[in-house]
C-alpha cells in the first residue's frame, strides 16, 4: 500500500459543488497510459478518499523519472462530493483506525437514488441537467490526450462479510490474474470474501465468491421501472465507469466495495435469501430504533462488538483497494489479456 502521508487540499479546481465548494483534481506523470481514480461518489464511504489523498501526496513527492510517473499518467479526484463529506463529518474521524458503529448509524447521510453522483454523469456534452460535480469531472476526463486504460471508482459498503470486488463485465474472462491477487491478499490478512447472488439486478452478475460485475445505469433505471417508480428511473445517468469507457478505449473499470463493518457468517449461503444477513439487518434496524429513542451511540457500539459485529480496519480497507488497482494494472500489462496495450507501448 502507498505510504501513510496526508495531503492538504491542493491541485486543479475542476469546478464547484452545488453548495459552492471546490472539487480538486490531481494529475501526475507523463506515461502513455492514463489511469483514472475517483473517490467520494457516496459520501458515507470515506475510505476511498482517504486512500486517494494519500496516493496523491505520495505521487507528488516522487522523482520525475520514477516508473510510476513515466509508465502512467494519473488522473485523481480524491473527493467529488465535498458537500456530502461535510454532512458526514460528525462520524468520519479522519484519523480513525476503524469507524464507530453507533456514530455511523446516528449520523450517516447520502443522496437518494436519482440524485446519486455515481450515476449522475452527463449523457452528452450538452447535458446541463447533470449535477455540477459530475459536469466538472466529465469535462476534465474529456480533455485527456491519451487513452484511459483503467478507471477505479473507490466505493465502500456499509456491512458485508469481507471485501467485495466489482469488475467490468466486458473483462469477465480476462481478469484471472486480478482475481488471484485479490484472493491471495484476503488469505494473507485472514479475511473471507463477501458473496451474494443477485442474478443481474442493477447490473450485478456474480462471477464467483468475492467477485461480480459492476452496476450499470440502464439496469439501475430498469430496477426502478419494475417497481413503478418511473420518475426516479428517468433521473439515472451514466456512471463514472460508463463515462470513462465512452472516451473510446476498452478501459478496465473497477469498483472496490470495502465494508465499514464486518458481518460474520454473511454470504455462507449466497442469497438472497441469506438467513444470516437477514438476522443481522434486523438487529441493525433494532439499533437504529434505539438511537431514535435517545440511546447513546457508544452503547450501540458496545452491544454490536459483543455480538461480533466489528469495524474493518481502515488500513486493511485501503490495502485491498490498492491491491485491486495495482492488480488491474498488471492485468492490463499481461499480453494474455488479449490487448497487451501497455506492453506494446512501454517505449
Amino acid at each position: 500500500m502507498v505510504a501513510e502521508q496526508s495531503l492538504p487540499e491542493w491541485g486543479v479546481a475542476l469546478g464547484m459543488s452545488r453548495e459552492g465548494r471546490p472539487i480538486f483534481g490531481h494529475r501526475f506523470g507523463r506515461g502513455p497510459a492514463a489511469v483514472s481514480l475517483l473517490g467520494g461518489c457516496h459520501a458515507d464511504e470515506p475510505v476511498g478518499p482517504r486512500l486517494l489523498r494519500r496516493l496523491a501526496g505520495y505521487l507528488a513527492g516522487l522523482e520525475a523519472d520514477d516508473p510510476m510517473l513515466t509508465r502512467y499518467q494519473w488522473w485523481i479526484i480524491p473527493h467529488i462530493n465535498p458537500d456530502g463529506e461535510l454532512r458526514n463529518a460528525a462520524w468520519q474521524d479522519p484519523d480513525a483506525v476503524g469507524y464507530d458503529l453507533g456514530r455511523y448509524l446516528n449520523g450517516a447521510a447520502r443522496e437518494l437514488p436519482g440524485d446519486d453522483i455515481e450515476f449522475g454523469f452527463p449523457r452528452d456534452p450538452g447535458d446541463s441537467g447533470a449535477r455540477p460535480e459530475n459536469r466538472a469531472a466529465y469535462g476534465w476526463w474529456r480533455s485527456a490526450d491519451r487513452p484511459f486504460v483503467l478507471h477505479a471508482s473507490l466505493h465502500g459498503t456499509r456491512f458485508a462479510a469481507g471485501p467485495f470486488f466489482l469488475i467490468d463485465r466486458a473483462w469477465e474472462h480476462r481478469c484471472e490474474g486480478l482475481k488471484t491477487a485479490c484472493r491471495e491478499h484476503a488469505e494473507r490478512l485472514g479475511y473471507v470474501l463477501h458473496d451474494v447472488e443477485r442474478h443481474g439486478e442493477k447490473g450485478f452478475f456474480r462471477f464467483e465468491r468475492g467477485f461480480a460485475s459492476r452496476p450499470d445505469s440502464k439496469r439501475m433505471a430498469a430496477h426502478f421501472e419494475e417497481r413503478g417508480d418511473f420518475e426516479t428511473a428517468s433521473r439515472f445517468r451514466p456512471s463514472s465507469m460508463e463515462t470513462v469507457r465512452s472516451c473510446g478505449y476498452d478501459t478496465l473499470t473497477l469498483v472496490p466495495e470495502m465494508p465499514l463493518f464486518l458481518l460474520p457468517g454473511v454470504g455462507d449461503a449466497p442469497g438472497p435469501p441469506d438467513p444470516v444477513a437477514e438476522r443481522w439487518y434486523a438487529r441493525l434496524d433494532a439499533w437504529r430504533l434505539e438511537l431514535s429513542r435517545g440511546c447513546a451511540p457508544e452503547s450501540i457500539t458496545r452491544d454490536a462488538t459483543a455480538e461480533g459485529l466489528v469495524a474493518m480496519p481502515v488500513r486493511d480497507q485501503m490495502a485491498f483497494q490498492w491491491t485491486f488497482i495495482t492488480a488491474g494494472l498488471r492485468q492490463i500489462r499481461d499480453p494474455r489479456d488479449g490487448e497487451g496495450w501497455l506492453r506494446r507501448h512501454d517505449g
